[in-house]
């Protein structure tokens, strides 16, 4: 192959352009024998960024310790908190008419003889499933941190993902960047030219001139100056899929922060939903609405009446979301990473998990100087994929939900479902999601279906093929170990404020308890990893894992 690409350029900060960079340029010279690549981020001083993405998913946690980044560090400067899964409210309702909830939690459950245990669960138990398949509700319910005090950064007794502040963030990683060699300038676009090739040959900008390129990478939000504007790449909007188009955003204060939630919370309403994110010292919290269902003004009379009294005096921010992405993610020698590239609204926390694998995969496919075609090709596929897999299960949420009223009834029966999507839910009327059933999935496997059917109630009154099979005493001994490892949970973690409280330095560090012959911290992990957690699929598990209950085995590695 050709000398690789030198130099990148970064137009737009942001989460999204900051984590690029970060991810490019770490990525890109680990060794220090090779010709260094160039990273250079040119943003503009006028743009206030949107802030995408103040929830994430476990893989996160991967990334950071990857990019070698102190967590103590993070959590202090962006605010940050933990994050065990998200807490769906009222998006399902009884037969009776009361609002229901579920949680999808972070942990994959095992395998019982080679079936998962949520056959068995089907078959013998009542009640909610993730407290009956995992400790993880007990923390949950109960307030928990994931980890023991004085645990190391990235130790863990369950997998977790991170809460943070938008803004906050992308200056933490500005920081680091700069740190680290990363070349930043404050100037603005004013002129893209494109040569005969329709490749990008240098960008105009308003102070320090003409700069020419040889890979951009446009992080300039929903506005896509290089890729939509320059380059005329079409959008492909999926407003037959999903119907949710605006947002109201706004910060409140916390009623009691000693009461911390660890986990994501997203509340139904008439025309959409509310995302609540609890952050160390504040809480962020929007409304996901449909426009067609709902005008500006009535859809912020409802957000504010949702909140109560934390909301007076706050004024929501309204934001106009472009559900859809770009028909390719990498054309000629640009490529655009996050709302220039892509939107699906953020129910499962997926936006910077996005900047994420587009990141890495430009790393994977890094190009050389004539930016070969089949690497972006295969770019493109990859990112084609990513983004129909997120949407596919995004729509499961609306799909499955059995509330009443226009919106809810529309985004039920007058939406395009993929064929895939049709098929399996077509098959799991009567099996169990299997891991080839989601194949080639980059975040969500069986697991996550399972999670989102069972906490929907999929299977309350179907017979499955399983259920015959099952030995009843297999689930007696299984349950038993559970409620063990809830014991251990409430004995062991300090709650999730406790925690923060001690990393940022507002709390006195307890005794370390110490269990006979073995470190506490040890003790509990080793007990609670009786499976892998869900990582993603370019991660590794970052919690120690190696307990084996009796003859409960381990499924497959998952992803999430």
């Amino acid at each position: 192959m050709a000398d690789r690409v030198s130099n990148v350029t970064i137009v737009g900060g942001g989460t999204a352009g900051w984590l690029t960079a970060c991810i490019v340029h770490t990525f890109l010279n680990r060794r220090t024998d090779q010709r260094p690549v160039k990273v250079t981020l040119i943003e503009s001083p006028n743009t206030p960024t949107i802030g995408v993405g103040e929830a994430t998913v476990p893989g996160m946690v991967r990334l950071l310790s990857q990019l070698k980044i102190d967590e103590s560090r993070f959590f202090r400067e962006c605010n940050s908190s933990f994050k065990l899964g998200v807490r769906f409210q009222d998006w399902n309702r009884s037969k009776k008419g009361t609002p229901q909830s579920f949680v999808h939690p972070f942990q994959a459950a095992p395998y019982i003889d080679g079936f998962p245990v949520a056959y068995y669960y089907h078959a013998f138990a009542k009640g909610d499933f993730v407290d009956a398949t995992l400790p993880q509700m007990t923390a949950i319910d109960n307030l928990k941190a994931p980890r023991e005090m004085g645990a190391k950064d990235y130790e863990s007794s369950m997998s977790y993902a991170y809460h943070l502040d938008a803004g906050k963030f992308a200056g933490f990683l500005r920081d680091v960047c700069v740190e680290r060699g990363v070349e930043h300038i404050l100037d603005d676009l004013q002129d893209v030219e494109v040569g005969e090739d329709g490749r990008i040959t240098s960008l105009q900008f308003e102070r320090t001139g003409r700069r020419e390129v040889e890979l951009v990478i446009d992080c300039t939000g929903f506005r896509g100056v290089i890729m939509r504007q320059a380059l005329k790449e079409p959008r492909i909007p999926w407003t037959n899929h999903l119907l949710n188009d605006r947002a109201l955003a706004v910060q409140i204060d916390h009623d009691d922060q000693t009461h911390l939630e660890p986990f994501t919370r997203s509340t139904a309403l008439s025309a959409g939903w509310v995302w609540n994110v609890p952050l160390y010292h504040r809480i962020g919290t929007g409304y996901v609405y449909s426009s067609a269902f709902k005008t500006e003004d009535q859809a912020m009379e409802e957000f504010l009446a949702h909140l109560g009294p934390r909301a007076q005096g706050k004024t929501p921010r309204g934001i106009k979301m472009e559900v859809g992405r770009t028909e390719r993610s990498w054309v000629g020698n640009c490529i655009a990473v996050g709302l220039s590239g892509g939107f699906i609204e953020p129910l499962e926390s997926t936006a910077i998990y996005l900047i994420e694998m587009s990141a890495r995969w430009i790393v994977d496919l890094f190009p050389d100087a004539g930016i070969s075609e089949p690497l972006a090709r295969r770019y493109n596929q990859r990112m084609e994929r990513l983004y129909a897999e997120v949407r596919d299960f995004v729509m499961l949420h609306y799909l499955l939900s059995n509330r009443t009223g226009d919106y809810w009834e529309a985004a039920r029966n007058e939406v395009d479902v993929s064929d895939w999507l049709k098929n399996n839910l077509d098959i799991w009327q009567y099996t169990l999601p299997y891991a080839l059933d989601v194949a080639g999935n980059s975040l969500f496997n069986e697991w996550n279906f399972i999670f989102v059917l069972m906490g929907k109630r999929f299977y309350a009154d179907r017979e499955l093929s399983m259920d015959s099979l099952l030995q009843q005493d297999r689930w007696r001994e299984y349950s038993a170990t559970i409620d063990r490892k809830k014991q251990a949970v409430l004995t062991k973690l300090p709650t999730h404020y406790e925690l923060l409280a001690k990393v940022h330095g507002d709390l006195a560090e307890k005794p370390k308890q110490t269990a006979k012959g073995e470190g506490a911290d040890e003790l509990l992990s080793a007990f609670l990893s009786a499976q892998p957690s869900f990582t993603g699929s370019t991660t590794a598990a970052v919690t120690p894992t190696g307990f084996d209950p009796g003859r409960f085995k381990r499924g497959p590695t998952v992803k999430h």
